[in-house]
């Protein structure tokens, strides 16, 4: 399809940044604290203030777009296509889409006062991101892209890094909340990569982790858990600067999959490699068969 509309881009970055000043303000006066469900998964009344904001807000500028919000204020707009499940619609009054919207990613570092999180959001349609924002309120950056328009950090053009070499990269991850219940954790990915690269870092914000593969602060990320609206505008940031977005097995990304690799593209190959050994040596995946002597 062509390339999304620029207005929706515009869109994300005014709203991204309103809510972001909420937030900001939240952190710098006080907040409360509660949990939803497991006790590492917390909501704070930042994030929810900043999600009512940009639901209102969406909703008076785009009444036939569907919203799905990480904190629960999910409306369907138009006809109740919810843009995730078909459509091919891109136009600002496409009822197909929808916004998938993060109203704080990093709620634990916001909690614990740690200063790295952001606001996200993305227009989608058909499992595909038209155009999204990402803006971190401590440092005044607002990452964006629409689809064919390229990346921008603060309105100036990004691009992925060069790194072409394991050992001269900085990787990104992060972990799942049921990360004490399963074997399915990344530690093996984890203890299998940190030799291999120059540095590790797991900062707790997907959508931060993603702006930075795009603006080359990272060379590549990686995770196993991350929710549609915690990386929708972040994969459109990563593949507008030229970096290469996909599932763990090197699949196309599905958003709602829960699993994703996001690399300056040069690394890629390696990186699903080693991630795959990872893998298969805690028996996640097969052994590959032995080579046959012919």
């Amino acid at each position: 399809m062509s390339a999304a509309p620029p207005e929706l881009r515009l869109a994300a970055e005014e709203i991204a940044r309103q809510a972001g000043a909420i937030v900001r303000t939240f952190y710098e006066q006080g907040f409360a604290i509660d949990h939803k469900g497991d006790v590492g998964n917390v909501v704070t009344d930042a994030d929810r203030a900043s999600e009512a904001h940009i639901v209102a807000a969406l909703r008076a500028r785009y009444p036939a777009h569907a919203i799905v919000a990480e904190e629960g204020s999910g409306v369907e707009g138009g006809d109740g296509g919810n843009g995730r499940d078909g459509g091919d619609g891109g136009g600002e009054d496409d009822p197909t889409v929808t916004w998938l919207v993060d109203p704080l990613d990093g709620t634990n570092n916001f909690a614990h006062g740690f200063p790295v999180f952001a606001v996200t959001l993305a227009a989608v349609v058909g499992g595909r991101v038209l155009a999204g924002a990402t803006y971190d309120p401590l440092r005044d950056e607002m990452y964006s892209a629409h689809r064919g328009g390229g990346a921008t950090l603060n309105g100036r053009p990004m691009a992925v890094s060069g790194t072409r070499r394991l050992a001269a990269a900085l990787v990104g991850t992060g972990f799942a909340y049921d990360k004490s219940t399963t074997v399915d954790n990344n530690l093996a990915e984890v203890v299998t990569l940190v030799p291999l690269v120059r540095g590790l870092r797991r900062a707790g914000a997907c959508a931060l982790d993603l702006a930075w593969v795009a603006a080359g602060r990272l060379d590549a990320f990686w995770e196993r858990g991350p929710q549609a609206w915690d990386m929708a505008a972040g994969v459109l940031l990563v593949t507008e600067a030229g970096g290469t977005v996909t599932g763990h097995r090197g699949e196309p990304l599905d958003l709602d999959g829960g699993r994703i690799v996001a690399t300056n593209t040069h690394l890629h190959p390696v990186i699903l490699e080693r991630l795959a050994a990872a893998r298969i040596l805690i028996g996640l995946l097969p052994q590959p068969a032995p080579a046959v002597a012919v």
